[in-house]
């Protein structure tokens, strides 16, 4: 079957969101010479392989391809690694990631447990024979080794293949199925945003290492109810109020000997961040359980004491940032801060940027800049609804880089950045290579395109001025009102609305079938203020409802919406969200599709539902508030029912379909009528590609017989 017979739901399914063949994941050698990514050799190719773009003549060449180095034999996945990808959400085959040495001469990464390297240069790559199933391999910034972690253990091995040895493996006495060296624990992966857990030195002699005993962390079992013959999987899930992993972090040298990084752990147990360069000492940032308070700590190798270089506190929450906090080749701490009611890039303890930018994510520090991704401030001129743009900032001021209206973000080293750019009129996104601000390249996208393009306006609504994103069916005359589809995220790190193409084609396809669609992001929602995220502390539930409400009702006014049939959909928080807007408000909503939800606060992991709800041993009834189900297993919902599909994998590690399966029985204890679609072997993912296609199907005849449309 070509791919231009294929029906808009198996197309998105089979590119995986039109992601496949896309560019991505790039490193630029410091000499400028170089730029290294992923992409596989189609829109349709799971695998990926290894490539390198020579700046001067813009030549794309293979680095490491995954099957020849395979010899055409089935990836093999460790338990570990299939963990590892579902905490990144990584769908794709072949290298899904890789790291290379500072030069980015040498290149590793592991296949089916098996350690490769990539002499970048030379294009050529080798297997390591070492013991395994490898896990995140990476090079020392000299190039002469490689460390990787294979069964709880960190090992180096030399880059020529000689010398494999253990560096840290777990202790005599020490419970091997609990103990690990060099890995991320559950909660750091899933929520922190660190997946790494070890770090080499500039000069490559030694290494920072966490351990890591999940044995305080309860224990669940995932199962599969279609596989009677499986045993279940056991998982140690860190569950809000309950123990999370014990996290140490050592100085450890090749040659095994080690020195514990010493602080406060009984009062900051999160290790949210390491850095360690030749800017300065190793830099760790830890946080409090509560996060209202956080540590950078500058560490002594040599003996593993550590000084406070700075302090911060909030009576809310702290958020983490990609980027930070990191040195600055001049030795001044970077970090991103919330002052003034702004998000600000400071620098030493000088902000650098005031509230007409809302920073978000370092991306790289020079001697003579920071560049950062930011969105607009409060203050700015124009509030640039769900734009993200690049921006060179230092002392003499702030220059924009990227100025087409869209989401864009760079990867940089020296004179040569990558800057990557998705807008509203083109599909995917775009990928040059700037030499000194001029266009030296581009990447090519292999990307399919997706047969349709979404016919969206940006803009805000209610009294709030909400930013919202509204769909229309292709071709609509807009002389008649039309049933309305919400489509939200809705939570905290999720925005939808964005100034891009691609993040549409769902919702768009959704008002193909008749509906007008509405994608709102309310408060609790990243890229606006601080204030604007932080308004949901211990009030979650009732915050984003309302403003999803007050958006709809607000964009009435402008837009040809039938409000007597509005129906919610959604995913994750998303899924959470139609919940609870079916259940506690049948005067606004009149049918959801329920996905994954969250419907249950106790039983989602501590590091982000105590950021924004608390302790729920010290404030139960908070717990209580924000969940779908109260402490006796029962629905507290308004008259009439309405419509319910609920929809959950199975084999979910994240949130776990005892989240659905606590709805459905209180729903039923009820006498609330609603419909239950498990899938089977499916995960917080659904990269299946019948699962995702017919998933779509379904939710339209729902919609339908729900709204009574008809066609």
């Amino acid at each position: 079957m070509t791919t231009e017979a294929l029906s808009f739901p198996r197309l998105q399914a089979r590119t995986q969101r039109f992601t496949l063949g896309a560019p991505r994941a790039f490193t630029v050698s410091p000499d400028g010479s170089r730029v290294v990514f992923l992409r596989s050799r189609s829109g349709t190719d799971r695998a990926n392989l290894l490539w390198v773009l020579d700046v001067a003549d813009g030549e794309e060449r293979v680095a490491a391809d995954p099957q020849a180095l395979l010899g055409g034999s089935r990836e093999r996945l460790s338990a570990q690694e299939r963990a590892r990808r579902e905490r990144s959400r990584e769908g794709g085959a072949g290298i899904v990631s890789y790291a290379t040495d500072a030069a980015g001469e040498l290149a590793s990464f592991a296949l089916s447990g098996r350690l490769f390297t990539a002499e970048l240069r030379a294009g050529t790559a080798r297997e390591l024979r070492v013991p395994g199933p490898v896990i995140d391999p990476r090079p020392s910034p000299d190039g002469r080794w490689i460390a990787y972690v294979a069964q709880g253990a960190l090992r180096v091995v030399g880059a020529e293949g000689g010398d494999d040895r253990v560096v840290a493996e777990p202790e005599a006495g020490a419970d091997p199925a609990t103990v690990s060296f060099g890995l991320a624990e559950f909660i750091a992966a899933e929520e922190m945003g660190r997946s790494r857990g070890f770090w080499w030195s500039p000069e490559g002699d030694r290494l920072l290492v966490a351990r890591v005993d999940d044995a305080p962390v309860q224990r669940w079992w995932i199962s599969d109810p279609a596989q009677p013959e499986h045993a279940p999987q056991q998982v140690a899930y860190p569950a809000a109020g309950t123990d999370n992993a014990n996290v140490r972090l050592f100085v450890i040298g090749l040659d095994g000997v080690r020195t514990e990084v010493v602080w406060d752990r009984a009062r900051y147990p999160y290790l949210a961040h390491v850095h360690w360069s030749a800017a300065g000492a190793p830099l760790v940032l830890v946080q409090a359980r509560d996060q209202r308070s956080q540590l950078f700590l500058a560490v002594d190798p040599d003996t593993g004491s550590t000084r406070m270089v700075h302090a911060d506190e909030d009576p809310q929450w702290l958020d983490l940032f990609p980027g930070v906090p990191c040195w600055s080749p001049g030795g001044q701490l970077v970090r991103i801060a919330d002052e003034g009611g702004a998000r600000v890039l400071a620098f030493g303890e000088r902000p650098l940027t005031g509230p007409q930018l809302h920073v978000r994510a370092v991306l790289d520090v020079s001697a003579d800049d920071v560049l950062i991704s930011a969105s607009a401030g409060k203050k700015a001129a124009s509030p640039e609804i769900g734009e993200v743009h690049v921006y060179r900032v230092n002392e003499l001021g702030v220059e924009r880089l990227s100025q087409e209206p869209g989401v864009h973000s760079a990867v940089r080293a020296g004179r040569v950045t990558v800057l990557v750019s998705a807008v509203p009129d083109r599909p995917g996104a775009q990928v040059q290579v700037l030499r000194e601000g001029k266009r030296a390249a581009t990447v090519t996208s292999y990307a399919e395109r997706p047969g349709l393009s979404p016919r969206v306006t940006l803009t805000e609504g209610g009294a709030r001025k909400i930013p919202c994103a509204v769909l229309m069916p292709t071709g609509y005359s807009g002389d008649t009102p039309l049933p309305v589809l919400m489509d939200p995220y809705g939570g905290p790190h999720g925005q939808r609305v964005l100034a891009a193409h691609n993040p549409y084609l769902t919702s768009q396809w959704f008002a193909d079938q008749g509906f007008a669609v509405i994608v709102a992001d309310g408060r609790g929602m990243p890229g606006r203020s601080p204030a604007w995220e932080k308004s949901i502390k211990n009030d979650m539930a009732a915050v984003v409802l309302q403003d999803q409400v007050d958006a709809l009702q607000g964009l009435a006014d402008s837009f040809p919406l039938d409000l007597g049939r509005v129906a919610i959909r959604g995913w994750s928080f998303g899924g959470y969200l139609a919940g609870l807007a079916v259940l506690r408000r049948p005067d606004v909503f009149h049918a959801g599709i329920v996905g994954a939800p969250v419907t249950d606060q106790r039983l989602y992991d501590t590091h982000y539902t105590e950021r924004y709800l608390g302790d729920p041993n010290t404030q139960p009834e908070v717990y209580t508030a924000n969940s779908l189900i109260d402490d006796n297993g029962l629905v507290a919902a308004a008259e009439p029912a309405r419509p319910m599909m609920i929809v959950h994998g199975l084999a979910d590690d994240n949130v776990v379909v005892a989240h659905s399966l606590r709805l459905s029985s209180a729903l039923l204890a009820a006498g609330r009528p609603h419909e239950v679609l498990p899938l089977s072997g499916v995960t917080h993912m659904t990269p299946q590609e019948q699962v995702a296609e017919n998933l779509l199907l379904l939710q339209v005849d729902f919609l339908r017989r729900s709204l009574g449309v008809t066609g």
